[in-house]
């Protein structure tokens, strides 16, 4: 077998990522490595009747089945759920940790008061009454000064009846400010539904696809349900290939039978370069083509307009010559992975860089989606498809005042929804730069945030400090004491979630529904309430229609009633699979005016008479900075082994970050040898990393894995509102303090990737 330099390189750092995938070190950690750790707070399980609980992990977006096993009424030991139809039994180093979220300092106990500046982590302990009574004023002032659209929450997600809970809250109060972060799903979710018509989450058939297609996402760094991908990775055999494209060999890229380097934010034209040989050597599939779509070929529109065609705007603007100029990848190899791919019996290409948690442009989902019409691949087996969410959950209707009524009738806060945005649910990143640019008092009088931490994952953190520092009020029901929470003026800490009673809906991306029940494995150790019981409490203590809303004495209630004809199965089994009978996938179906998929979709955007097609953008966006001054472009990468999103790393997860990625308190960046060489910089060097929006010391790590003229960091380090027994704070940088936001001019949803950088000796 013929090896070559890029060959070598994959291999060897192949050779290192399969250690840490394989479930091996983690079979290792049994109880006695568990419990015999050096921190003063592990605690020593007594000798007992041994007992296990169903539950489901929430530590990530993953939801994989676990099964608690305790002592006695003390939790020991986390393991996979065996038949659970997302993790079939498996679990990653985040869900194995999760006894030190449960056990750790990091918890907060009780209802606190900020006493000094925000963000300085001087607390007053209050209880209950006093901290319940004190947010609920502050909110039935709002409304008796008709301002109840002041208020907004931002929760971790949309799904589950957690996040409905507070939606009707809102609702009944007056706002129409529920936010959650957008991601990658988000994008795709938009070019769905302009193309086929269909709202749902979507979903691929990997177990039954012969050649995936990744444009980034980081099949083995946690995207969508990281122990699936593990095992699917596990099974492979040599009928399935992956090709893997990004501009770093990633732990996915190096396992994938192929990777392509990249330039960064160029994913979306090189989609549109594959589709150019596709359609030009006429290796699409003509009967989806014939039979089920519109705009191919072009013609007049319903107005009597000539448009061009799918076909004729990409035949004319993605010849692989001009697709290499801008992605940087060959024109060979342009052509031979088109016909690869084309000519595979079940293929499917996935959209979103990562771990799936940034949005990415509007132009780029589309792109890519279009590929998967032109071969075929959309409702097939092995393909993607739309998953609609379950219809459980309907409560009936409840009545509002006219102080609502006005408060629901007013704009988003974050300019989701608008004549700008039609389309776009939430769009977090916006209000920042929204809050700043106001004049007078800041639009939101009372921000609440549960399951999220914004102060850490908003890119450009100094601006999103900024703007919390003009909201008057800010509420948080953190179980940990994270950066957000440290920047509270109340916290009215939430159950750990191996203390509370939730459902938690299916994964992104996965092709079948499942709700998952994650329950109490142990009682509450500290003086903490459910977020569910607090909101339904919140709402009756405002009274009027806000109680009306809620008849529920508590949140079990609540759950039970949600779940109905579910509630006995998900009580005993632990979850409830939902599969989709394969006569309902039907590709010809669509939900569009045409009834047909819409390869020219039209973006809502108004301009004149006419609407803007959402594409073609012959190239990516710019990428922010002066190439002048910054000569580089500084990207991030996801590591299974770095929490990034509202949780930081426990201590067993920060022990297997290799020293290549984080030695002492600083955290490496990854250069390309023939870079360093002209930079002067050599491995282990100390450099100062500056960017547009901030700098950094870091450390240089020589990678090979890295085209030239790019810097590569990892996301999910630089924290510090954790305890400092947590052994995080303070190591390494948060990327969102070197990066700014880039709004998509079509959907609002942020398209950065990378900025660009200089890095200089120190």
């Amino acid at each position: 077998m013929k090896i070559d330099r890029r060959s070598f390189i994959a291999l060897s750092i192949g050779a290192s990522v399969g250690i840490h995938i394989s479930p091996a070190p983690w079979k290792l950690m049994d109880d006695a490595a568990i419990w015999t750790q050096n921190w003063p707070w592990t605690p020593v399980p007594e000798r007992g009747e041994v007992s296990y609980v169903r539950s489901v992990c929430t530590l990530c977006p993953g939801a994989c089945g676990i099964m608690v096993r305790k002592v006695n009424n003390r939790a020991v030991r986390i393991e996979g759920m065996k038949n659970h139809p997302v993790s079939s039994g498996g679990i990653c180093p985040l869900g194995l940790s999760g006894l030190q979220y449960l056990y750790g300092p990091a918890r907060v106990k009780t209802p606190l008061k900020r006493e000094g500046k925000r963000g300085e982590g001087k607390w007053k302990e209050i209880g209950w009454d006093e901290a319940l009574s004190a947010v609920t004023g502050q909110l039935a002032d709002l409304r008796a000064n008709n301002n109840p659209q002041g208020v907004a929450w931002i929760a971790g997600s949309d799904r589950g009846t957690i996040p409905r809970l507070i939606d009707r809250f809102l609702s009944a109060y007056g706002s129409p400010n529920f936010i959650r972060p957008a991601g990658a799903a988000d994008t795709l979710e938009q070019a769905v539904y302009l193309t086929q018509g269909q709202l749902g989450t979507v979903a691929y058939d990997l177990e039954n696809t012969n050649f995936i297609l990744s444009f980034g996402a980081g099949l083995l760094e946690g995207w969508g349900a990281p122990v699936r991908m593990l095992h699917l990775h596990g099974k492979r055999d040599k009928s399935r290939t992956i090709v893997q494209i990004e501009p770093r060999l990633s732990d996915t890229a190096a396992k994938a039978d192929q990777w392509i380097g990249i330039n960064p934010g160029t994913e979306g034209t090189l989609a549109l370069g594959l589709a150019h040989v596709i359609i030009k050597e006429s290796l699409y599939n003509m009967e989806f083509i014939e039979n089920a779509a519109t705009g191919f070929a072009g013609g007049a529109d319903k107005d009597g307009q000539t448009r061009q065609g799918f076909r004729d705007m990409v035949i004319e603007n993605y010849a692989p010559e001009s697709v290499s100029r801008i992605t940087g990848v060959p024109a060979r190899t342009i052509e031979d992975l088109a016909r690869r791919f084309a000519r595979a019996d079940k293929k499917v290409a996935i959209f979103g860089r990562g771990q799936g948690s940034l949005p990415g442009s509007m132009s780029d989902g589309l792109a890519v989606h279009a590929l998967n019409a032109l071969v075929g691949a959309i409702h097939q087996p092995g393909g993607v498809s739309v998953v609609s969410d379950p219809d459980f959950a309907k409560w009936p209707e409840s009545s509002i005042d006219e102080t609502a009524s006005q408060g629901r009738q007013q704009p988003r806060i974050d300019g989701a929804g608008t004549d700008a945005f039609p389309y776009s649910r939430y769009l977090m990143t916006q209000l920042p730069e929204i809050i700043n640019s106001a004049s007078g008092d800041a639009p939101i009088k009372a921000l609440m945030v549960s399951e999220a931490n914004p102060l850490y994952t908003l890119p450009d953190t100094a601006a999103a400090r900024k703007a919390f520092d003009r909201i008057p009020l800010i509420v948080n029901f953190s179980t940990f004491m994270d950066e957000t929470a440290a920047y509270s003026d109340y916290i009215l800490p939430n159950h750990s979630y191996l203390e509370r009673l939730q459902d938690v809906p299916s994964p992104e991306g996965l092709p079948y529904t499942v709700i998952g029940l994650a329950k109490p494995a142990v009682k509450p150790l500290y003086d903490t309430r459910h977020i569910g019981d607090v909101v339904i409490e919140m709402a009756k203590t405002l009274g009027g229609f806000v109680a009306d809303a809620f008849p529920w004495n508590d949140y079990e209630s609540f759950l039970k009633d949600a779940l109905a004809d579910h509630w006995r199965q998900l009580n005993g089994k632990g979850f409830v699979e939902i599969r989709q009978p394969s006569s309902e996938l039907a590709p010809y179906e669509f939900a569009t005016a045409s009834a047909k998929f819409e390869f020219l979709p039209s973006t809502g955007t108004d301009t004149g008479d006419d609407k803007l097609p959402a594409w073609p953008q012959s190239a990516p966006l710019p990428i922010e900075g002066d190439a002048q001054r910054f000569p580089l472009v500084l990207i991030p990468y996801d590591s299974m082994r770095l929490a990034n999103r509202n949780i930081a790393n426990a201590p067993f997860m920060t022990k297997i970050i290799d020293d290549t990625i984080l030695k002492k308190q600083l955290v490496s960046v990854e250069v390309n040898p023939q870079t360093a060489g002209r930079l002067g910089i050599g491995e282990g060097d100390t450099a100062e990393l500056s960017t547009p929006r901030g700098k950094a010391v870091v450390r240089v790590h020589l990678q090979e894995g890295i085209q030239p003229d790019l810097l590569s960091m990892p996301r999910g380090l630089g924290r510090w509102g954790f305890p400092d027994d947590w052994y995080i704070n303070d190591k390494g940088v948060n990327f969102n303090d070197l990066i700014g936001p880039r709004p998509d001019p079509l959907s609002g949803l942020d398209t950065a990737w990378g900025i660009r950088a200089q890095l200089t000796r120190v």
